[in-house]
């Protein structure tokens, strides 16, 4: 029970608990996860999602119209805090659920929103985020994909890069430049998009841990409905925003290797023929963690408790992200060099941890970069959270065709 659940949620949190580790076990049984190929991890994970669909744990916080739970986010949010604590398959489909069927129930239209949200919650379709490009990644609002509108259809021409699951992904949300004669900030307009669409090529990305979580896009004279929109023409920006506000919250705790896992190791191997836990430097390291850890967790209940009430979540869910993407980096490194050259395996069945810290080092610069770097988050944090003012912007009102690129 967390210290923020009234009686009514601590129940809930109570149910969802038991629901998990009962069917987790059964599941575990029946769809073991041992040395699968990718394409048994996607069915694995839309299996998964499947189970919590038919359960009523998917989409708890949608309307029960479009198969959803019925309830509020802020049950939507404990559940996800429970099943975090837990081992369950990857998830693929954390920009749909997370990121894309909150969008679709602010903009879509009632046909768009029938159709499409079931097809999330259940597993049947997997959803990337067309955001970022080769010159616009940090500054979202610098894109240069360009719509442009012909009757009752849009022409869309550009690249995206650093998409996540988008050379797997059924289908996307994506953001477009449809007026170049405004500043920046205005001209965007958002759709959402069948990734099969003619002109549409995805292709992976080979990371340095060796995995492809990521693609680039080409979009080459791809027609999209105008019914296909999300918000008013120009106004995509406020749709990204809305869409940035949800992935924030729910990326507060980056995933990997927690605080145990270090305790755990530091109590197993040597430093200077005693315990590492003994050493005071990494005594110290723990307990800026710990802080860390415990700022990060009572910056999300703050938030749950502010949903609680109805309000939205704000800027200040760029802290969780901040802080615990360092965290997990310096954590790793530090793991490693207590290993010494065992640090170095990366082999799961042979290595301390199970090789978690090597595969949290190597996933760790990514997490800095995406969601937002570490740079423009402390900008977010400064400006809108602590009410600094704001940097001069040359740019702010200059139409973006008269920007220099």
């Amino acid at each position: 029970m967390s210290h923020f659940d009234n009686p009514e949620h601590a129940e809930f949190r109570r149910n969802a608990q038991s629901w998990l580790i009962e069917n987790l076990k059964e599941f575990a049984k029946n769809n073991p996860g041992d040395s699968l190929t990718f394409d048994q991890e996607i069915e694995r994970s839309k299996a998964w999602q499947l189970l919590k669909f038919e359960a009523g744990y998917a989409g708890i916080f949608v309307p029960k119209e479009y198969g959803g739970g019925g309830l509020s986010f802020v049950e939507e949010i404990i559940f996800r805090q429970e099943q975090a604590t837990l081992e369950v398959p990857q998830d693929f489909f954390f920009i749909g659920n997370a990121l894309t069927v909150p969008v679709l129930l602010m903009y879509a239209a009632e046909d768009i929103k029938e159709k499409l949200i079931p097809e999330i919650l259940s597993g049947r379709d997997i959803w990337c985020q067309l955001f970022s490009e080769p010159g616009a990644g940090s500054d979202l609002a610098g894109i240069r994909t360009k719509s442009v509108k012909s009757g009752e259809n849009w022409t869309v021409n550009g690249q995206k890069i650093w998409n996540t699951l988008a050379h797997i992904a059924d289908r996307a949300i994506l953001v477009t430049r449809s007026n170049p004669d405004v500043v920046k900030h205005k001209g965007l307009t958002f759709f959402h998009c069948d990734m099969k669409s003619k002109g549409i090529e995805a292709r992976p990305i080979v990371q340095m841990s060796g995995e492809s979580e990521f693609g680039e896009v080409f979009l080459d004279d791809v027609v999209i409905p105008d019914s296909y929109r999300l918000g008013e023409e120009g106004e995509g920006w406020k749709v990204a925003m809305s869409t940035l506000m949800y992935e924030r919250f729910d990326t507060g705790e980056i995933p990997g290797p927690s605080l145990n896992d270090f305790l755990e190791l530091v109590g197993e191997i040597e430093l200077d023929g005693r315990p590492a836990i003994e050493n005071d430097l990494v005594k110290a390291q723990i307990a800026n963690w710990y802080v860390q850890s415990k700022g990060i967790e009572y910056t999300r209940l703050r938030a749950l408790a502010a949903l609680s009430r109805g309000e939205q979540p704000g800027p200040e869910m760029s802290i969780g992200k901040l802080v615990s993407a360092a965290k997990m980096q310096n954590m790793s490194a530090l793991a490693m060099s207590l290993q010494d050259a065992a640090g170095l395996i990366r082999d799961s069945n042979i290595s301390l941890s199970a090789a978690v810290f090597q595969d949290a080092w190597f996933n760790s610069p990514g997490f800095r970069i995406a969601g937002g770097t570490d740079e423009i988050l402390k900008n977010i944090i400064a400006e809108r959270v602590l009410g600094f003012p704001q940097e001069e912007r040359p740019d702010k009102d200059v139409p973006f065709s008269q920007l220099k690129s």
